[in-house]
């Protein structure tokens, strides 16, 4: 990948960019970006307020990136501008606090449970009226109970014949928000005889931080988690997020090296990160589901940007279960506007982003919608209405439910 300079001013980035394709401004395009970028760094352009929210109206999805025939790196350009126009600048109050809490896990710890007491006591006649972003407060999914990393052992056996040890780093989404996630995941890693190791001391995976300028509070994140994820022992470091994966494989060795610091190891952990979806479905014959007499449930899927554009997609594994009636959508890949806080910044247009997706699985019929991304879970799920009648998971959720119950352990 390359910088601004190898850039042809094509405009193929135009076609596959979510922002451009509501917007339709080129001042709102990747083309436009990658040469505001160059004429700052010429010092052609001034830095200035503008030009900040200029770069910053991106998703940071990628998808310019991945499709450049000039190999121009758009994501480290745009993140690397970010930051210098967020230092510059500022950011948002709010912005800047959720950073500050990101940057130290007791401190996240300590605002969830705040969080949680506070959707327990909320008038419900409020969480009807107000919204957060794009998204209905009533729409907000309700926090865990305890921080999934609480509720479990740091070390699960398996419960059949052990295959190997693998590391799973469960990000923030699972630790607090979607529990039923990680349960799934030991779930299914157990009966398929792998040893679970969940690092205690792991922490946010810092791409929340990188996308808002916190850079050295994301360095010192990447470092502890750099330091709880050696095990030379372990086979696979398994995410069930696709930013966390992109974070683990691309910005722990980037950082390590932006610092002057060995990255012999970050390497190694890139090397190992999987995908925790994509590591079953390589397993996916050793499973047994249950045989369903009724019908079986339609499931749709949304294929988060940082699956698509690095890591590949879950969709093969559904096409493999023949208990559930998958259906393809033909936007199944498009961007659905979530953007880590985009939803929240620029509430509008996420939800012009959105509505195609939402179109869509309202019209295939799907009672069950998946997707791997906890961001475009609260995202979509935010914007379904009561009466549509379907449910969004992760598809380990899915996976894990049609498992025949050969052993009544619970994770």
């Amino acid at each position: 990948m390359s910088g601004t300079g190898n850039c042809g001013k094509c405009g193929i980035c135009l076609s596959v960019c979510p922002v451009y394709a509501v917007l339709k401004e080129e001042q709102n395009s990747p083309r436009a970006r990658v040469q505001l970028i160059k004429a700052y760094k010429n010092k052609k352009l001034p830095s200035s307020p503008l030009l900040k929210e200029l770069i910053a109206k991106c998703l940071m999805c990628g998808s310019c990136a991945a499709n450049c025939p000039s190999g121009v790196d758009h994501y480290s350009q745009f993140m690397e501008m970010r930051s210098q126009l967020i230092e510059k600048h500022g950011d948002r109050l709010e912005i800047r606090g959720l950073v500050y809490l990101l940057a130290k896990e007791q401190r996240l710890r300590l605002a969830m449970g705040a969080a949680r007491m506070g959707q327990a006591v909320v008038p419900s006649a409020f969480q009807k009226k107000y919204r957060l972003g794009n998204i209905p407060v009533k729409n907000y999914p309700k926090l865990n109970k305890k921080p999934f990393r609480a509720e479990v052992p740091e070390e699960i056996p398996p419960i059949s014949q052990e295959r190997g040890t693998v590391l799973y780093f469960t990000g923030c989404g699972t630790n607090y928000i979607f529990g039923e996630t990680g349960h799934a995941a030991l779930k299914i890693l157990s009966r398929l005889g792998y040893r679970v190791l969940i690092p205690q001391k792991q922490t946010c995976c810092s791409i929340p931080m990188l996308f808002h300028g916190g850079v050295e509070e994301a360095r010192e994140n990447i470092i502890a988690n750099i330091e709880c994820l050696q095990h030379e022992n372990a086979c696979a470091v398994l995410v069930d997020c696709p930013t966390c994966g992109s974070a683990l494989r691309d910005e722990f060795p980037a950082m390590m090296r932006k610092y002057g610091l060995d990255d012999a190891v970050a390497e190694q952990i890139a090397a190992k990160t999987q995908d925790m979806t994509a590591f079953i479905a390589d397993h996916l014959d050793q499973l047994t589901f249950r045989q369903e007499d009724a019908e079986p449930a339609r499931v749709g899927y949304h294929l988060p940007c940082h699956l698509k554009n690095a890591a590949g997609s879950s969709e093969a594994i559904l096409r493999q279960i023949p208990t559930i009636d998958y259906v393809q959508l033909a936007n199944s890949g498009d961007c659905c506007g979530g953007g880590g806080t985009f939803f929240y910044e620029y509430p509008e247009l996420s939800g012009q982003i959105a509505a195609a997706k939402i179109a869509s699985i309202r019209e295939s019929g799907a009672q069950i919608w998946l997707t791997d991304c906890p961001v475009c879970r609260i995202n979509l799920a935010g914007q379904l209405a009561e009466e549509d009648g379907i449910a969004m998971m992760h598809p380990l959720s899915l996976l894990a439910g049609l498992l025949d119950e050969l052993d009544k352990q619970v994770l």
